[in-house]
């Protein structure tokens, strides 16, 4: 995730970082600007009065307004799943914090103490591999034996979440905690699974493919032709304007579909990297 300073304005509007989409779209915009040359040359040089061609600016104004409408939902749409996903991820830390004080206040055992503290870590740590459909095995606590025994899993934050309940039955089955206190850690490890099937949620749930296949159609054929409606009026000038409108356009359309994945190793994406270590570092300084 980029950080940054909102109120520098200048910084922002010359940075060109890797996410920007100028560095994404330059061909295409170059491939539009060829294309408008060529229909320019050919209406300018080739075709006689162009004055019929003049009344399509009212008709590309209401298109236009149309378009900018499908944009806004489509970006408040997008920005709303990563805004969702930042929140469960507040909770995540939330919740581990929360569950490692009240192991730390109601067992004693040094040795469950640090099962925890791994196990939550683990948790977390194999929730964000999980959410970008991976695995990654070192970054996890733990015996070769309890390593082996995950890669056996195809879910392993569930098979993480298992043995922590597993322990947890054990430490009342043995009268080392009571009924409401196994109640109380019981609402916390239900909130981490909670969290992590919203993440799924977003993760799995894109938006409905005709719903983009139509933006980006409606988007597409809106630039290619809008310079018909330009030359009579700017001429040849209607080519930097072609190309500016499909920056705009299609920058809009690729944020949206940065940012509502926003689980992966984008620019834009949420930092789930220094979390999981932030919470490593939190659940750490509690049970230690």
């Amino acid at each position: 995730m980029i950080k940054y300073n909102p109120k520098n304005w200048f910084q922002l509007i010359f940075a060109l970082h890797k996410s920007d989409t100028l560095r994404m779209l330059w061909k295409e915009i170059l491939y539009i600007g060829a294309f408008s040359a060529v229909l320019a040359y050919v209406l300018i040089e080739h075709v006689g009065s162009l004055s019929k061609l003049q009344t399509l600016i009212n008709v590309y104004s209401l298109i236009g307004f149309v378009i900018s409408l499908l944009l806004v939902f489509r970006t408040n749409t997008a920005y709303d799943r990563w805004w969702e996903g930042r929140k469960k991820w507040g909770c995540l830390v939330n919740d581990t914090r929360n569950l490692a004080i009240k192991i730390s206040s109601m067992v004693s055992d040094a040795g469950t103490r640090n099962f925890f503290r791994v196990q939550i870590s683990n948790f977390v740590f194999a929730t964000k591999e999980h959410l970008r459909e991976q695995v990654n095995f070192e970054e996890l606590e733990g015996t070769s034996s309890e390593i082996s025994e995950l890669k056996a899993k195809d879910h392993v934050p569930n098979a993480i979440s298992q043995k922590m309940y597993f322990r947890l039955a054990a430490l009342k089955a043995e009268g080392k905690i009571t009924e409401m206190e196994f109640l109380s850690i019981d609402h916390n490890l239900n909130a981490l699974l909670d969290s992590l099937g919203a993440c799924e949620r977003i993760k799995n749930t894109p938006i409905p493919f005709s719903y983009s296949l139509f933006l980006k159609k409606f988007i597409f054929i809106y630039v290619t032709t809008i310079p018909l409606a330009f030359i009579p009026v700017f001429g040849y000038f209607s080519i930097l304007i072609a190309m500016f409108l499909f920056y705009i356009l299609v920058s809009m359309e690729v944020l949206a579909e940065e940012i509502e994945d926003p689980f992966g190793q984008d620019e834009s994406d949420l930092p789930t990297d220094d979390l999981c270590v932030k919470i490593k570092a939190n659940v750490g300084e509690i049970l230690s």
